[in-house]
């Protein structure tokens, strides 16, 4: 393990100048076990720090999935992915199993987690207070589903259609896109603000609350949640603050509680860098007509293609641009894809053999201080 360690970064980092005309901005992982099946994962940075992070957790009774979008800087979402998951294990010991309300206290941890650490360092890093992530968390335990979100990240669960003649799959979006973007949110966001006719505006092409972000809920971005920071000279120096008599955002995630079907094949999750590109349909019959090994990264470069084709370019054009420059043509994307053989039972018995374990995308790709390799918890 020591030797896997001192040597896989160094391969990822070679591998980007060496790599044969890969994407040298792209990690995956092809196939890993979970107790109702395999799951795959691929990350493809656009950022000059990766925003987008990523885990997945299994255990003998079940799988957790976190996708992790930052925006503002990568400092939000890395404290996510550190952070969450040990709230959700503390919680469901303590209620004696998961639950919505395990997770509605996870969420909430990790926020006032996250902004006592804003107030320790907001002297040195005023920017701090600007930096948030959207937050989408997937978990099966005893064959139920639970997914919980913050912000435009989403989970689209793929189901076998029996009734069609044809041998098809169903698209089924299981998160809710806080964006107000979104028709939906953007008329709840303006009904909380009824003093207040700019609370939402169409600025750069898109909408923004108070012409600023586009996500309604998320963890960080305490300078439009609590007074007191935008309020603060230190901030004021840094930012350009603007007046709110209340917060604007929220850290209270959707969550969606529902038994598994024998219908249903797999689940999705990915950052909005994937829908951005790709429809929940076109995402789904990509991972049923595909050989499973490899398919979070086959998603991922068929969102790549999309991007490309938008601006007349081909993907091999797009993999030469650096990050930084690259995010002039896509987002930082994510994707987990988890297959859910639960009916079957085989992969239930294979692995009561296997340990706990974890899978956590790198930090920031092919860096060698952030090293992402799998551990064993």
């Amino acid at each position: 393990m020591m030797l896997r360690s001192c040597y896989r970064p160094l391969e990822r980092c070679f591998g980007r100048w060496c790599g044969g005309g890969g994407d040298g901005l792209l990690w995956h992982t092809d196939l890993k076990p979970h107790p109702a099946g395999d799951y795959s994962i691929a990350v493809v940075q656009a950022n000059s720090s990766l925003e987008d992070q990523s885990q997945v957790f299994t255990s003998p009774s079940g799988i957790y999935v976190g996708v992790y979008d930052g925006h503002g800087g990568p400092e939000a979402s890395r404290f996510v992915n550190k952070h969450l998951f040990p709230y959700l294990q503390k919680f469901s010991i303590e209620q004696g199993g998961l639950s919505a309300d395990v997770i509605k206290k996870a969420f909430s941890a990790t926020e006032e987690e996250f902004l006592r650490l804003v107030k320790r360092s907001l002297a040195a890093r005023p920017q701090i207070a600007s930096v948030g992530s959207c937050c989408l968390v997937g978990a099966i335990s005893n064959d139920v589903l639970y997914v919980a979100n913050l912000g435009d990240s989403r989970a689209v669960l793929g189901w076998k259609d029996s009734k069609s003649k044809k041998n098809s799959v169903v698209a089924e979006r299981l998160s809710t896109d806080h964006n107000v973007g979104v028709e939906e949110v953007r008329k709840e966001v303006e009904a909380l603000h009824p003093d207040d006719s700019h609370i939402v505006v169409y600025t750069r092409g898109v909408w923004r609350i108070k012409g600023i972000i586009q996500v309604s809920r998320s963890i960080g971005d305490v300078y439009l949640k609590k007074p007191e920071f935008y309020r603060d000279p230190i901030f004021q120096q840094f930012g350009n603050p603007i007046p709110l008599k209340r917060p604007v955002m929220t850290a209270e995630p959707s969550i969606l509680v529902r038994e598994l079907r024998p219908q249903d094949l797999f689940l999705i999750f990915a950052s909005d860098g994937l829908w951005e590109q790709l429809s929940d349909q076109a995402a789904v019959e990509i991972v049923f007509k595909n050989p499973r090994a490899g398919i979070a990264k086959r998603l991922v470069r068929a969102a790549l293609q999309e991007a490309a084709k938008k601006r007349e370019m081909r993907y091999d054009d797009i993999k030469k641009i650096d990050k930084g420059i690259r995010r002039h043509f896509h987002d930082d994307i994510t994707v987990v894809v988890v297959f859910l053989d639960h009916h079957e039972g085989s992969s239930k018995r294979s692995f009561k053999h296997h340990t706990a374990g974890s899978t956590t995308a790198p930090v920031d790709i092919y860096s060698l201080s952030a090293d992402g390799l799998e551990e064993d918890l």
